[in-house]
């Protein structure tokens, strides 16, 4: 994905990358944690971005929940509760980079995931399935492809501001 940001804001990372810390003027990274931003691709379309930091084992694709307190991520795993994006990078931790929050993203998947199933949070942290699980189905994400688009354990994915809140509605 080739993701351009839209938004009027000059000096943004790419959507791909993802930095390391640093210290400079007192700040940990240069651009604000929480910042989001709209970002365009040729296939995909609009999509929106926040910026977060990174936890261990992420890679591209992974789906994580964060903190809105410190913008720290955790890989998606059963029983989680908070808003969820997908990462763009692995951004793994003492690193900072851009997760999607809305329109089609690539995320992901156990083996059999099929179009257009609900998506629901897995033991194996970072990634979803769409076998149901009363609790754990992140709300607001939708299957777009089955598994192998674009490639191997990924699949398209339409999200839209997506949380986990543990309820018992499956």
């Amino acid at each position: 994905m080739a993701y351009v940001p839209q938004t009027p804001n000059l000096g943004f990372p790419p959507i791909a990358s993802h930095l390391a810390a640093f210290s400079g003027a007192g700040r940990s990274t240069p651009w604000k944690l929480g910042d989001i931003i709209r970002a365009v691709d040729p296939t995909y379309g609009v999509g929106e971005f926040i910026y977060l930091k990174g936890v261990a084992s992420t890679a591209i694709g992974s789906w994580v929940t964060y903190n809105a307190d410190d913008f720290s991520t955790t890989l998606l795993a059963a029983n989680a509760i908070g808003p969820v994006a997908v990462a763009m990078a692995a951004t793994v931790a003492n690193e900072f980079g851009w997760y999607q929050i809305s329109g089609k993203a690539i995320g992901l998947c156990l083996a059999g995931f099929v179009d257009d199933a609900n998506v629901y949070a897995t033991a194996t942290a970072g990634s979803v399935d769409d076998a149901v699980v009363a609790g754990d189905r992140v709300k607001n994400a939708k299957g777009a492809s089955a598994i192998g688009v674009p490639s191997g354990s990924f699949a398209e994915f339409e999200i839209s501001r997506p949380f986990m809140d543990d309820g018992l509605a499956a």
